[in-house]
């Protein structure tokens, strides 16, 4: 099991001899802690949870299932020496949060022609629904708020290892703001 949680530290330039700059988002990951060994002859399936360290009273946990039988123990400590350059992971995390947007911004909305009589509706999100049903569809695309939901990102590949430093640097960019938490996958 390659899985592990990072904080997302932000994005840089690297550059590679074959293939150029490639933006690459950087993921600093301390030694996770298994906390919980979940079985499936007692719990019904195989998980384990990692745990992070302690960073201001706050002490991350998640649990990853698994197809195949745990072969770790609690106490065991799981680092970047996990990975290697070329894997394929999932990062999944909380997507920036962005408030109360509206239409045009949120679905990408056209908007009205800026002339031929619409003097203050430019932006506006037009018609919402029918006369009949007497009432606004339910999810009918309108103003609300915008992120702050989990978002994942699969088959991003890592271009950069330091594990003196606890790093891991994925190809693109990964959700969630700097400092963030993040989960790995392999």
């Amino acid at each position: 099991m390659k899985n592990i949680l990072g904080k997302k530290m932000g994005m840089t330039t690297l550059y590679d001899q074959k293939q150029g700059a490639l933006n690459v988002t950087l993921i600093e990951c301390e030694p996770n802690t298994v906390s919980i060994v979940r079985t499936s002859e007692k719990d019904g399936y195989s998980a384990i949870q990692l745990a992070t360290e302690k960073t201001k009273k706050v002490t991350h946990k998640k649990e990853f299932r698994s197809e195949q039988a745990v072969t770790l123990a609690v106490g065991d400590k799981i680092t970047v020496e996990n990975f290697t350059i070329g894997d394929l992971v999932k990062v999944s995390g909380i997507a920036k949060a962005k408030g109360f947007q509206g239409g045009v911004k949120r679905h990408g909305f056209a908007g009205s022609p800026a002339s031929h009589g619409h003097k203050h509706d430019l932006r506006a999100p037009g018609s919402i629904g029918a006369q009949q049903p007497q009432h606004v569809i339910k999810g009918k695309r309108m103003a609300g708020r915008m992120g702050g939901k989990r978002r994942s990102v699969k088959n991003v590949k890592v271009v950069y290892l330091n594990i003196e430093k606890n790093l891991i640097g994925v190809l693109g960019s990964v959700p969630g703001v700097v400092g963030r938490i993040v989960e790995v996958k392999g």
